[in-house]
């Protein structure tokens, strides 16, 4: 769990790290204009009592092979928490901000917060596919590109946009004004917003959000004296009564007990 693209927004890394094995892989280039990449999930608590992993989830629609069924799971606006006991893995596919769009068949901010079967938008054949991605697949990664590449859509340059768009603000946490984000790529905060409620499936001051809140747990992770009146400031946040509200909300306890809790 200790890598940067997939512990981030994972809450208490430490201790999933004890339960939770995770690893990356990465899609074939052709498949990787569209997918960020694959993950691969794996548990086993024989002996230990059901664990409750949770995460910030970021803004991208994932599709996941589980037991029983593949699924899609749209952006997850709130606290994604994830229940596990006895043995299992899954395999992930995290699509790119933006590019689940042509695979929707609708604007993606219908699918927030939301749960469907894969087979509503890849077919029966995604439910063929899973028990084989929930077995011994010795290249789970190859399947899945199998399974993607005869499924990919025309490229389409508004998605790519758009993902350039949350790749600015994941990069620069300090952005914390649609505005300023609106005014970088010569928008209207107007057709911004339209822009990701079509092809993300969050607004753009949730995903400034979102992007503040994952920098704050990290700093919180990091362990070390946490100087919060510094952090909010650094984080574009009005004063530290600000980013420790926002915090508790969001992830249920203080940035300082978070921190202390390791």
């Amino acid at each position: 769990m200790d890598s940067p693209d997939l512990g981030r927004g994972v809450l208490h890394p430490a201790r999933a790290a004890e339960l939770i094995s995770v690893d990356r892989l990465e899609p074939a280039p052709e498949v990787a204009r569209f997918v960020e990449y694959y993950w691969r999930v794996g548990w086993d608590l024989r002996g230990l009592p059901a664990y409750e992993q949770k995460v910030l989830a970021h803004p991208n629609v994932h599709l996941v092979f589980e037991a029983p069924r593949a699924t899609v799971y749209g952006v997850v606006r709130s606290l994604f928490v994830r229940r596990l006991e006895g043995t299992g893995h899954v395999l992930g596919v995290r699509f790119r901000a933006g590019a689940f769009r042509p695979f929707a068949g609708c604007p993606v901010g219908e699918l927030a917060d939301r749960t469907l079967p894969a087979a509503e938008f890849f077919g029966p054949a995604a439910d063929r596919l899973n028990p084989v991605l929930l077995g011994d697949a010795a290249d789970p990664a190859a399947l899945a590109d199998a399974f993607l590449l005869p499924r990919l859509p025309a490229p389409d340059p508004v998605a790519e946009e758009v993902a350039a768009m949350v790749e600015r603000i994941t990069g620069r946490p300090d952005l914390c004004r649609v505005a300023d984000l609106a005014g970088e790529f010569g928008l209207g905060v107007r057709r911004l917003q339209r822009l990701f409620a079509e092809y993300v499936g969050a607004s753009p001051k949730w995903v400034l959000r979102r992007a503040r809140l994952h920098e704050a747990a990290e700093r919180a992770r990091l362990g070390g004296e946490l100087d919060l009146s510094a952090l909010a400031a650094e984080l574009g946040y009005a004063d530290q009564a600000h980013l420790t509200r926002d915090f508790t909300a969001a992830v249920g306890e203080s940035p300082a007990r978070y921190a202390a809790a390791g």
